[in-house]
């Protein structure tokens, strides 16, 4: 569950005592009460934070811990102790309706009911409950905890402790950390608990041990299985604030009709365009366009327990992204009026880092949100917001020219997972010639051989494996006309071609740019090679800008918002659905998946929406999600995301049993995959120890309900435009849910990182990395004025190709907030989970896994400082460390947080 804690420089200890601890943002009303004198917000003992690194004390109040619960024997007197996080909004906003009402409750001492549910039945088969009222104690100024007491009188033959149904009496949602109780046992709650004034159904919290839905003891079963269906909702209605509704929808809220029909855009999601499933929000359909709902201007939907930056503090990456994209780019866009002005110069790129771009004053949340771009102006009026010069540039002024570092990036940069093996010859495509002109590509053997000259021939190159391709040509094809049309922007298919030299490293041999067919033009291609004359190479120069906005695209939509964001929201939904809380692959997985739900809706608001922010940036435009929705429907599959099995597939790796990681590499210095393999093992060993320590027998696996209806409603509706697929895993023995667990583990935390925190330092000089060519290649069709132009002044030709500067300065602000770490990350091995803890089995697995990672820091930091590993060592090379788990807050370029939480 949620171990977030208040950063110091985050806590209340400096914000006025009188702020009520128990009003949520859900509706904007805040409030407090004259009624807390400072006697009664008096400060209590607590203890200090860990200092472990990359992690946060997960026990609440300081040093409470789960351990195993005792059955009650005698006595009858049971204190229990309720601690609750304060919310942002709370702390800074102050006084709301509901203040006065809430006021008298803690007064009165009935804050919260809380009932006691024994594992045991009574005689007659009943329910065994006992109930109290909690009042308010106490605020813990350290730790930012406030804490509610309640006294319960227990019967002698009450039995093991095994629920506790609360009841929320205050006017808004409170977040629970943990209710305590003095004989030993502890509800890990982590989650808000919605007012009785919304929802008059109490709230089920179980301990901390873990079971299996045949070991549930009998008392407690029906509350398991009515719990589960309180967040499964019934499909219909509009969701609230207060609700922790799981359900699903297809990506039918990125267009907005109403507004303009330019802004209308297709549902991703079905038989014609295939899609993962989103969380369902239930608004109302557009009045122009049926098939599609409804928008707001403030953040959507998401359960209640996926929306935490009330109670993260203000650096949280939802609440930072929402203020650079949501306030700062109106202001760049009013400033930047001419939205296709490029830079006249090279030297022009620069200032933005070395002198900045100043903007109006914004207000002081952007400014606090956003701390390490805004500059203090001597003109009062206005502000700088000034970039850091990415590392890349700051090591290498000129590495984004040179082909080897081209070549490297792919094994090694913002985008490692799109390079392949080539395996048949002639390159072909796929694609219907009728539609798309001849299939055959024009890099023919004579023109690889010029290039391999000295080395070996084609059929060799081949054969030993030398030959690796970066094929964008049937994905983007189908796009080129429909892009062409769009301003300021052009498009071709492409296929990079790349040979392993004896040194290791990767030489390019040829690029190819293909237009299909068009209003009477046939087919046109172009091969372009290293030249070694002025206007060949410039032309090299020109077509690699072009591959690498193809590439630069190809990451942000695919790599990282399709393969890791969006494919992850269904297991989310079927986890909550249909895994129980006291079940143990829940508890496992949970901390993986916190804030990727927030964060994906966030995406879909500002992002991915139409006119967003890639759709202004990213070279598909306004196609850009169905580029996506075609990518999911070509290669996405559940059984290749493994990192072993994806270099499988793209012939990086070929199965060998008696290799460290059970594969062998085909590029043997492959960063990504080097540093991948030892953090996926890690993952696996992890979860090969909890599964077999809850299902010892294969036969546990099988007939477990909870389990097998979620990894069903996984396949058949969270990704049911692939239901049919045969390649989707069974679910019947352990080693089955060992793969398939570790999969999710390893997306969400190493792929994510690998492809999302490199995005500054590689991405932010557009020229390494440019979003969109905006421009043709000189030798398509060109009037003689356009040759004439591209011979005399060829700089010019390749600045009016890249990015706009309205672009460029978008890009960077993007790539500045999500390669950020929070200051209150939560790193994979970091932070042992309380219902982990509570078992001695899985807590010594865990401190394993957690040896294992931290072993990873120094093995990594010895990979770059190998003098042998060309690919990430070396004269001005960034060295990859993007797997590298722990890391400081802000742009680091590592660090591996547990789950998509940016």
């Amino acid at each position: 569950m949620l171990t977030s804690h208040f950063n110091q420089s985050h806590s209340l200890l400096n914000l006025p005592p009188i702020q009520k601890p128990f009003i949520s943002g859900g509706s904007g009303n805040h409030s407090s009460s004259s009624a807390y004198s400072s006697t009664i917000l008096r400060q209590h003992t607590s203890t200090k934070k860990s200092n472990a690194t990359g992690a946060r004390s997960t026990s609440a109040a300081g040093n409470i811990k789960a351990i195993s619960i005792p059955f009650l024997t005698k006595g009858v007197a049971v204190k229990g102790v309720i601690t609750v996080l304060p919310t942002v909004s709370s702390a800074l906003d102050g006084v709301g309706i509901g203040a006065v009402a809430d006021g008298v409750l803690d007064l009165l001492g009935r804050s919260f009911s809380l009932e006691l549910v024994s594992n045991d039945l009574d005689s007659k088969g009943n329910q065994k409950t006992v109930q109290a009222y909690a009042s308010y104690e106490a605020l813990d100024f350290d730790l930012s905890i406030y804490t509610y007491k309640c006294d319960f009188d227990v019967p002698k033959d009450f039995g093991e402790i095994g629920a506790v149904l609360v009841e929320n009496e205050y006017s808004k949602k409170m977040f629970f950390k943990t209710i305590v109780l003095n004989n030993g046992v502890t509800f890990t709650c982590e989650s808000w608990v919605h007012s009785k004034k919304d929802n008059s159904e109490k709230r089920i919290f179980f301990t901390n041990k873990s079971y299996l839905p045949s070991e549930t003891p009998k008392a407690l079963k029906s509350l398991r299985a009515k719990d589960l269906e309180s967040l499964r909702g019934n499909g219909t209605g509009e969701r609230k604030s207060f609700e922790r509704i799981y359900d699903y929808d297809v990506y039918n809220d990125l267009g907005a009709p109403d507004q303009s029909l330019t802004l209308q855009r297709p549902a991703l999601g079905g038989q014609e365009r295939p899609y993962p499933r989103r969380c369902r929000t239930g608004r109302k359909m557009s009045s122009k366009d049926p098939t599609t709902e409804t928008r707001t201007l403030l953040p959507f939907y998401v359960p209640a327990d996926e929306d935490f930056s009330e109670i993260k503090g203000a650096n949280f990456g939802a609440r930072t992204l929402y203020s650079a994209l949501h306030g700062v780019l109106p202001t760049l866009n009013s400033i930047l009026e001419d939205k296709d002005k490029g830079f006249p110069l090279f030297t022009s790129i620069d200032l933005l880092f070395n002198e900045g771009v100043n903007v109006p004053s914004p207000d002081k949340g952007i400014l606090s949100a956003l701390p390490r771009l805004f500059k203090t102006a001597t003109d009062t009026a206005n502000t700088v917001i000034k970039f850091e010069t990415p590392e890349t540039i700051d090591r290498d002024t000129f590495s984004w020219f040179r082909d080897e570092e081209f070549c490297r990036q792919m094994l090694a940069g913002l985008n490692p997972c799109s390079i392949r093996l080539v395996t048949e010859w002639p390159l072909t495509s796929k694609l219907d010639p009728e539609i798309y002109g001849p299939a055959e590509s024009a890099i023919t053997k004579e023109i690889v051989e010029e290039q391999i000259k000295g080395f070996m021939n084609l059929e060799e190159a081949l054969a030993q494996k030398k030959l690796f391709i970066l094929d964008y040509n049937d994905l983007l094809l189908p796009y080129v006309s429909k892009i062409r049309e769009l301003d300021g922007s052009t498009l071709y298919g492409s296929r990079t071609l790349m040979f392993l030299t004896p040194a290791g490293t990767l030489k390019p041999l040829a690029i190819e740019l293909t237009r299909p067919p068009s209003e009477g033009k046939p087919q046109w291609k172009h091969v372009y090679t290293p030249a070694w004359d002025a206007t060949g190479s410039w032309l090299w120069k020109l077509a690699k800008g072009h591959v690498l906005a193809h590439d630069t695209g190809y990451h942000q939509l695919i790599s990282h918002w399709l393969k890791t964001h969006c494919v992850t929201e269904p297991y989310i939904i079927a986890t909550n659905r249909h895994l129980s809380q006291m079940h143990p692959i829940r508890r496992l997985l949970l901390p993986h998946f916190r804030y990727t739900m927030q964060i994906n809706a966030l995406a879909r608001l500002i992002l991915i929406n139409a006119e967003g922010i890639v759709e202004s940036v990213f070279f598909p435009g306004k196609y850009a999600t169905q580029v996506s929705s075609d990518a999911y429907d070509q290669l996405w599959r559940f059984d290749h995301e493994a990192l072993p099995a994806d270099l499988i597939s793209r012939g990086m790796a070929v199965e060998d049993p008696t290799a460290p990681h059970g594969v062998k590499l085909t590029i043997e210095d492959y960063p990504f995959a080097n540093d991948g393999l030892l953090f996926f093992d890690a993952i696996k060993q992890w979860a090969t120890s909890y599964v077999n320590h809850y299902y010892p027998q294969a036969n546990l696996v099988e007939s477990d309900e909870e389990l097998q209806a979620w990894w069903n409603e996984i396949r058949t509706v969270g990704h049911g435009d692939k239901k049919d697929e045969p390649w989707w895993p069974q679910l019947k023995t352990q080693e089955d849910l060992i793969g398939i667990v570790s999969t999710i583990i390893w997306v969400s935390s190493g792929q994510h990182s690998a492809v999302n925190f490199g995005q500054y330092d590689f991405g932010g000089y557009f020229p390494n990395s440019p979003t969109v060519a905006r421009t043709k290649m000189p030798n398509e069709d060109p009037t003689d004025e356009e040759w004439q132009l591209f011979i005399k002044r060829p700089e010019d030709v390749l600045l009016k190709c890249f990015p706009s500067q309205r672009q460029a300065i978008q890009t960077l602000l993007l790539y500045d907030v999500l390669s950020s770490h929070s200051p209150d990350e939560e790193y994979i091995g970091g932070n042992i989970e309380a219902s982990w803890e509570a078992e001695p089995t899985i807590k010594a697995a865990f401190g394993e896994f957690r040896g294992r990672i931290n072993e990873l820091e120094a093995i990594i930091d010895s990979r770059n400082n190998d003098p042998n590993l060309k690919n990430r060592s070396g004269a001005g090379l960034v060295p990859y460390q993007l797997l590298k788990p722990y890391s400081e807050s802000g742009v680091t370029g590592r660090g591996v947080p547990n789950s998509i939480s940016i």
